[in-house]
């Protein structure tokens, strides 16, 4: 594990105890209610909350009871909520302020290819005033990167943008997360957010590590939340393997057959994911005839559990080896008579696939 820490921190009636072991690499998502500890937890990554407990990232001391790095001396790239670029500085001016700070020698990123990684070519003469919100972000982001981190923070580094300015953004988080080879920690409370980017997630709850683990695990757990929330969604791991000019779909295999998706085309091989909603989960005893579902996997029955969903119940789904979710009514599983290890058909909304 690159990263590896343990925090107690009281303030008032709220009080932080959390555990974390973070991969190598990838996104790690802290998720959970308002008020559950995200932000907290991430200060006290930065050393900005001062805990009792001890944080090692890389083999490297940052914590301990006898010992505290100073935030100014751990090498890790911080994102707010809010850009917070210099104003009177164009962005190439902010983005090198960091990055002269760096000695050459210990520079792990370039200035040029991080400027193309994040689309900012076109930006780099203009002041911070002149941006839109989602630009500003991707300024930030950039100039965090250009420290040369060996942790990179994001604390809802959306959440103060429109919905506009959030699908202008999502596609360069997706690059970055596919570029980066170090841990990064974004805080989240939009699970739509955090099936598009992470890998891992460390769950909260009033200041407690409800679980932790691989996200696509997390997702379909019965026994937690995130299983019944309205949103519920499993992620589909997929390959590419062409597109239909005409029908302008793009053909994927995800290990139980073939899906296909209205998107633009993608390169062949090239991996992409997919986040469903249990709601747009349809299952069926036999292939769809005659419909117009375009989407139907063969899949087994795992487990059928209790939903809050007034007259619903949960579906758990596998699918080769992944899972999918499923909320339907329990008049319907009462009909199609289903039990665990049954075989049956999941058919995909055309909305789910996203």
């Amino acid at each position: 594990m690159s990263v590896a820490g343990s925090f107690r921190l009281t303030r008032g009636s709220f009080v932080l105890e959390a555990e974390l072991k973070l991969p190598e690499r990838g996104v790690t998502a802290l998720f959970g209610r308002s008020g559950s500890g995200k932000t907290t937890l991430l200060r006290c990554l930065a050393g900005l909350e001062r805990s009792e407990g001890w944080l090692t990232v890389n083999g490297q001391r940052w914590q301990a009871p006898d010992h505290v790095l100073p935030v100014h001396r751990r090498p890790l790239g911080y994102v707010f909520q809010e850009a917070s670029l210099f104003p009177h500085l164009r962005v190439r001016d902010n983005l090198r302020y960091g990055y002269r700070r760096v000695e050459p020698s210990r520079r792990r990123v370039d200035f040029d290819e991080t400027v193309k990684l994040l689309g900012l070519e076109a930006l780099l003469e203009r002041h911070p005033q002149a941006l839109s919100g989602g630009q500003r972000q991707r300024v930030a982001i950039a100039r965090a990167l250009l420290a040369s981190p060996r942790l990179l923070l994001m604390d809802e580094p959306m959440a103060s943008l429109d919905a506009t300015s959030k699908a202008e953004i999502l596609p360069y988080l997706e690059r970055l997360h596919a570029y980066l080879e170090i841990p990064v920690v974004y805080v989240s409370h939009a699970l739509d957010e955090v099936t598009r980017l992470a890998d891992h997630m460390v769950l909260l709850e009033a200041g407690q590590v409800l679980a932790a683990g691989p996200l696509h695990e997390l997702l379909v757990r019965s026994d937690l939340p995130l299983s019944h929330a309205d949103n519920a969604a499993a992620v589909l791991e997929t390959r590419v393997e062409g597109y239909d000019a005409d029908r302008q779909l793009v053909a994927l295999t995800c290990g139980a057959g073939r899906l296909w998706v209205s998107r633009e085309a993608a390169s062949p091989g090239k991996r992409l994911r997919l986040s469903i909603r249990a709601s747009d989960v349809v299952i069926s005893l036999t292939p769809p005839q005659d419909a117009s579902v375009l989407n139907c996997l063969p899949a087994q029955v795992a487990e059928i559990s209790d939903d809050p969903h007034p007259g619903h119940l949960l579906v758990r789904l596998a699918v080769a080896e992944q899972m999918l979710l499923s909320r339907i009514p329990r008049e319907a599983s009462q009909r199609l008579a289903l039990h665990p290890g049954q075989q049956v058909y999941a058919q995909l909304r055309g909305k789910a696939l996203s």
